[in-house]
């Protein structure tokens, strides 16, 4: 692959950001009840990013858990009449 930065420090911060990422990998596959691949792994972390989960049931039980998810915090705004402003 290639590098963002030219620089020594900024070649530095992409080395050790790749190992550790791989070394959390390898800690999932690990602790897994599951037998992942490298590849499967990866890509099931990829396709769920971003949806909340509890990672080590996900981790055990891709398939079966659900996401989690976060209650609504809208509030209503309030306007009085909205779209008949008169002048």
């Amino acid at each position: 692959k290639t590098f963002v930065g030219t620089s020594e420090n900024a070649l530095y911060i992409q080395i050790w950001t790749a190992l550790i990422a791989m070394l959390l990998i390898k800690f999932l596959q690990f602790k897994s009840k599951i037998s992942w691949s490298l590849s499967n792994l990866i890509a099931f972390l990829r396709w769920n990013l971003f949806t909340y989960r509890n990672l080590w049931e996900w981790i055990d039980k891709p398939f079966e858990t659900k996401p989690i998810v976060p209650e609504s915090v809208q509030y209503p705004l309030p306007f009085k009449g909205f779209g008949q402003h008169r002048l």
